[in-house]
């Protein structure tokens, strides 16, 4: 079966006055877009994994770890962790720690949680 793990930056850590990120977006909103992925990807009978991390240090092993757990066939990074460039840093941790714990797995990046398993679609 068809897995996907889901990256994302933990909503209620989001700063969401940073104007790089839509306006009225909000942790309500991510959460509610993240249902709508996680359905969309059983919709087309794939499991998938939620790995939410905070913005520090802990980000990149937290990923890392997760893929331990787990062959995926596709990582999706969400928008929030590369939209901001004050995220860039953290973004690439995150991209880093995918191609050293998976190297084999394609990578793919959502525009919004909602569109997270067209992005992966992409690549599965």
């Amino acid at each position: 079966m068809t897995r996907v793990l889901f990256v994302g930056q933990i909503p209620e850590t989001v700063d969401f006055s940073d104007p790089a990120l839509p306006p009225g977006f909000n942790a309500e909103k991510i959460q509610a877009g993240i249902k709508i992925a996680t359905a969309s990807m059983t919709e087309r009978g794939w499991e998938s994994d939620l790995c939410m991390i905070p913005p520090d240090e802990t980000a990149a092993p937290t990923v890392a770890a997760q893929l331990g757990k787990a062959a995926y066939d596709c990582v999706v990074i969400g928008g929030g962790l590369r939209l901001p460039p004050k995220s860039t840093t953290l973004f690439e941790a995150v991209v880093n720690a995918v191609r050293q714990a998976a190297p084999n797995t394609p990578i793919a990046f959502n525009t919004q949680p909602e569109d997270t398993a067209d992005a992966a679609a992409r690549w599965i």
